[in-house]
């Protein structure tokens, strides 16, 4: 993973909706590459790409953001977080680089982000050209999610009282809870962690981030059917060994979408793009090499 201070020093601001949001971006793209947008999970940040950024950072353009709410981007507490937002946020990054059509790699509440870019691509109401999508774990069937007791709190009537609960020491908790048994976060890792969440006191909101539960649920009919009718190769990369979205979530991917590419790393928990993130680059650049995104 790269230093968070040289990753904080790359940072660059974009306005959209009049929220500020960190970004990252070639100053100098290739025009010879691809761009790839990458969409960070819950309750993380795009540093979780850092571990992958070299690797896919040769054959792509790479462009990022830290979500509202998220990481090193505002963090307001007087409003409601959805994800519809969060999906036009992408679209206003990808519209000021001037970027006309990208591929996705996504990881847990990135992915429901993504499937719902993915949704206005079906319905050709998408201001770029989607390419494909690949996701890492996360709740991409409600029915599939298992949720952490920290989650069911968050979205209980007493959820505010779990940013006071908040702490380094219960993030690593969860953490360890989530990572596979010989790839647990380090202490520098969960340090630069806390310091992203904790940024402008984001602990504070970390309930009211949690609202997209419910909305997957609300919206099944429309994002799992975005997966189902893809005209573009969509795929997964799962760790199995992942308690929320592990192989139970693997095995029902490969039911319901017959058609999309599936890796299942069975030792490996809900974050391999930092677990073992040679391996997620290797199988992800496969995977763009079997559908001509990139070449040898």
């Amino acid at each position: 993973m790269k230093p968070l201070g040289e990753w904080r020093a790359r940072a660059s601001s974009l306005i959209a909706h009049g929220w500020r949001l960190a970004c990252w971006a070639p100053t100098q793209p290739d025009d010879n590459k691809p761009w790839l947008l990458l969409i960070h999970g819950f309750p993380t940040s795009s540093w979780d790409w850092t571990g992958v950024w070299p690797m896919l950072e040769s054959r792509f353009n790479l462009a990022a953001i830290d979500m509202l709410g998220f990481g090193l981007s505002d963090k307001p507490r007087n409003i409601r977080y959805r994800i519809a937002d969060q999906a036009d946020f992408q679209e206003v990054l990808l519209e000021q680089l001037g970027v006309g059509d990208a591929h996705i790699l996504a990881h847990d509440y990135g992915d429901t982000v993504a499937q719902e870019l993915l949704a206005r691509h079906t319905e050709n109401t998408l201001s770029f050209s989607l390419k494909s999508v690949m996701f890492l774990n996360g709740g991409l069937f409600p029915e599939q999610h298992r949720a952490r007791p920290i989650q069911k709190l968050g979205l209980s009537p007493i959820g505010g009282l779990v940013g006071r609960l908040l702490s380094r020491k219960t993030l690593q908790k969860g953490f360890d809870e989530v990572f596979g048994p010989e790839t647990k976060a380090s202490e520098d890792e969960i340090d630069a962690h806390w310091a992203l969440l904790s940024e402008n006191d984001g602990q504070r909101i970390f309930h009211k981030l949690l609202h997209y539960i419910p909305e997957r649920r609300e919206n099944r009919e429309r994002w799992v059917g975005a997966l189902q009718q893809a005209t573009i190769p969509v795929g997964l990369i799962d760790g199995g060994a992942d308690p929320v979205s592990g192989k139970h979530m693997f095995d029902y991917f490969k039911q319901q979408v017959p058609r999309g590419a599936a890796t299942l790393l069975g030792e490996i928990g809900h974050y391999p793009q930092t677990e073992d993130p040679e391996r997620v680059a290797e199988l992800f650049l496969q995977f763009h090499r079997e559908n001509g995104a990139v070449t040898q």
